[in-house]
């Protein structure tokens, strides 16, 4: 399988202005996402796709291949189709890393693209949740599978609700998923994906694989041990630099 990593970087974020340039440690963020991604074995070509000339020069002062998308997508899985149609070559698929997740390791990378055979249309990570405080957070997406391991739905409320039982005790009752959102898409699925309508479920949640899901594809799942750490806000920033000088 022929696999294009693609990095959306977008430059306006509500929470997070120019979010991709910010410094950690001597290096831009998206500079530390591209430099885990290109570590990866079995990636054939990775790519940033920006909205921004600003984070497109600085792609290119680091050596990294960068192509310029529209500021009008409103999704990373719309930028990712078109930094797609702009590559030279032919991709069997395609796996979109969130640019705001530096510490990504490549063996989580790796686990996605094991699922990619030529049938799996779409594939996403998990992982299990183990503390309460994640369990019932309304900001971490959850996620039921199926004993096929595929994603059966994904939601920001707790799911499934373990019936009379104390929520103090539902760790204890049930395994629950979290979502790590990065995708792996067969290149013919993205361009489908890129032309269906904002579905029901979707804007109830606000999660784009709902549409997918209510659509009819599938999604597979593969379960990492390893925690990530997306930056979001300043906040978090202030964690991760914490993480590099071994702080908690």
């Amino acid at each position: 399988m022929k696999i294009l990593g693609i990095i959306p970087a977008r430059y306006a974020s509500t929470r997070f202005p120019a979010k991709p340039l910010v410094d950690i440690a001597g290096k831009s963020m998206i500079q530390r996402v591209y430099e885990q991604v290109k570590k990866t074995s079995g990636i054939a070509s990775v790519v940033v796709a920006t909205d921004h000339a600003e984070i497109f020069d600085h792609v290119k002062k680091f050596g990294g291949e960068v192509c310029m998308t529209k500021e009008s997508h409103v999704s990373g899985t719309d930028r990712c189709y078109e930094a797609l149609t702009l590559q030279p070559g032919q991709f069997d698929y395609v796996i979109n890393i969130q640019g705001d997740e530096p510490f990504i390791q490549p063996a989580q990378i790796e686990l996605l693209a094991s699922k990619l055979n030529g049938q799996t249309e779409i594939a996403t990570l998990i992982k299990a949740i183990d503390n309460p405080e994640q369990l019932f957070n309304p900001n971490l997406v959850k996620v039921v599978i199926s004993k096929l391991g595929e994603a059966l739905y994904f939601s920001r409320s707790t799911i499934p609700h373990i019936r009379n039982t104390p929520e103090a005790e539902w760790l204890g009752k049930h395994t629950f998923y979290k979502h790590i959102g990065m995708y792996a898409y067969r290149t013919d699925i993205l361009e489908q994906l890129t032309r269906i309508s904002v579905s029901s479920l979707e804007r109830a949640e606000s999660l784009e694989q709902l549409r997918w899901l209510e659509n009819g594809f599938k999604i597979m799942v593969a379960e990492t041990k390893a925690e990530t750490v997306g930056i979001d806000t300043p906040e978090d920033l202030k964690h991760a630099l914490s993480m590099l000088s071994g702080g908690k």
